[in-house]
């Protein structure tokens, strides 16, 4: 019976030609077969189980080969090796490096044979034509004998830390394995950034850590790099790697001005991991790549003796998880935006507005100040929609944040509540202010010209609510109650006014009716604010 292989693909690649050109010279058949996860899986048992299955699958292939590509993810790779040993229990599996062609592959930086051993793989073939040595090789030693290549040291569980250098102190082991789980699940790349400098002054000394992003993907040439975190660890004994490293981050000087590196800017170019010495010190510079795009270079400076090759290997090891963070901190940050903003008019949402009122309240309890919420609904919205039909409606909407967003400071948020309502919350503020800036608002909204999109110039109104903690409720929930309450009472007291809650309502109708707002209340500052 011809000897055969099996060749996984993930069915997003054709495979590539050379290969199976250069096992059909050598005699060797290759099955293909598709890896789709469990899809994939269900399909292959329901083949195995039926009475048609080949003569060739009845048969223990040579090997299983699985096709890596330049900057391949270790998810993927340690996917090929699970399919692998599940299916072909005992089959060597062999890596089939797969080179990308232009700027993408000159940036990508593959992983190592080392890595790749440990991740599963019993040989790397980089090009196609050593694979039927290395297949002699195998039939000549076995499925497991020894092929000269140092076998796999441990067990991997976490990709991030798959290419971690075989010899490493326990402490420093745990240390790694501390920086990579503090990466996971953070949703701002600067946070990320941070923690990455922070836990890489346990690992190895440098006067500087610095990490920087590619500002500019036009090309190798004309890519900028931006430091997102740097920190000069405090001048005193490195504290022991077993206590938490996050408390480094307070003794450290961060630094906001840094100027990258001539090593650095050739790593970001795609050159891989440079070292050498700048005016004076000593530098290392490690490309931050995550599937085959660059995403910046991480930075390390120190005065006295250049970066060891054990140090190099740890961060080479450690810049895939710190890479694979801050792609990820993009997807979370803009996840976790959508999830919080208006689709129509990208205001803030009602599931934003309570856990930013709730930390507001909390807050104010702390330190004794006052917050606002005010409750606004347009007056008789449904007219436009009838006359004009919704599309005009959903674009006077969208003006309508315009023009509430053009009246509120920075610090405070207003959030698309349903429909037509809009709720504003105010924080530091009191119950007159409150009222003033509900006032000029509504006295805004009354002078603006909506177009609807369609030049038609409509004129709106709107009926306010204002209510404050902790004079009119205790609690976010009761808060905003209390403004739509009050929002109410403006609707029957004929629209277009401002009405407050209960129990303050009484004072401040009368401050706004006599036109006698308090003048210390608008600071200098605040005044500019609402204008």
């Amino acid at each position: 019976m011809p000897r055969h292989v099996i060749l996984l693909t993930d069915a997003h690649e054709a495979p590539a030609y050379e290969l199976i050109e250069a096992l059909r010279l050598a005699g060797v058949q290759t099955l293909i077969e598709g890896l789709r996860e469990v899809e994939a899986e269900a399909a292959l048992i329901r083949r195995r189980e039926s009475e048609s299955v080949s003569e060739h699958s009845q048969e223990s292939p040579l090997a299983i080969l699985y096709e890596v590509f330049a900057g391949a993810d270790t998810v993927e790779l340690h996917a090929a090796i699970d399919h692998a040993k599940t299916f072909w229990p005992g089959t060597p599996v062999i890596a089939c490096r797969r080179h990308s062609i232009g700027f993408h592959g000159f940036n990508a930086r593959g992983l190592d044979g080392a890595t790749l051993k440990r991740l599963g793989f019993r040989a790397i073939a980089d090009k196609a034509a050593q694979l039927p040595a290395i297949l002699r090789e195998i039939e000549g030693h076995g499925a497991t004998g020894d092929l000269g290549l140092p076998e796999t040291i441990r067990p991997v569980t976490d990709p991030g830390l798959a290419s971690l250098p075989t010899k490493m102190k326990a402490a420093s082991l745990r240390a790694a394995f501390d920086l990579v789980s503090s990466l996971h699940f953070i949703g701002d790349q600067n946070d990320a950034a941070q923690v990455a400098v922070t836990g890489l002054t346990a690992l190895a000394k440098a006067d500087r850590w610095t990490i920087y992003l590619l500002a500019d993907e036009k090309g190798p040439q004309a890519a900028t790099l931006e430091a997102i975190a740097s920190l000069v660890p405090a001048e005193k004994v490195m504290p022991e790697l077993h206590d938490d490293w996050r408390q480094m981050l307070l003794a450290g000087e961060a630094v906001t001005s840094v100027h990258e590196s001539k090593a650095a800017r050739l790593a970001g170019a795609g050159m891989g991991t440079i070292r050498k010495k700048e005016q004076g010190e000593f530098v290392v510079a490690i490309p931050l790549i995550c599937g085959e795009r660059v995403l910046g270079v991480l930075e390390g400076r120190r005065e006295r003796g250049s970066f060891k090759k054990s140090e190099l290997a740890l961060l080479n090891a450690l810049s895939l998880p710190i890479a694979s963070a801050l792609a990820n901190a993009v997807r979370i940050g803009e996840a976790e935006r959508l999830s919080q903003t208006d689709d129509l008019t990208k205001l803030h949402n009602a599931r934003y507005l309570r856990q930013f009122l709730l930390n507001e309240i909390r807050r104010a309890r702390r330190y004794g100040t006052s917050v606002c919420a005010l409750f606004l609904d347009l007056d008789d919205f449904k007219r436009v929609n009838d006359a004009h039909g919704h599309l005009a409606g959903s674009h006077v909407l969208m003006e309508m944040a315009g023009v509430i967003l053009s009246s509120i400071r920075d610090t405070d948020a207003v959030a698309r509540y349903g429909g037509d309502e809009f709720v504003i919350v105010l924080p530091d503020t009191g119950i007159e202010l409150a009222g003033t800036v509900a006032e000029r608002i509504r006295e805004k909204i009354g002078k603006h010209s909506f177009n609807a999109g369609r030049n038609l110039k409509l004129s709106l109104t709107a009926s306010f609510g204002v209510a404050a903690f902790p004079e009119h409720a205790s609690s976010p929930q009761q808060l905003i109650s209390c403004a739509d309450t009050a929002m109410y009472e403006a609707k029957a007291a004929n629209k277009n006014c401002v009405r407050f809650s209960p129990l303050l309502r009484s004072k401040e109708e009368k401050l706004l009716a006599e036109g006698s707002v308090p003048g210390s209340i608008l600071d200098a500052d605040e005044g500019k604010a609402f204008s």
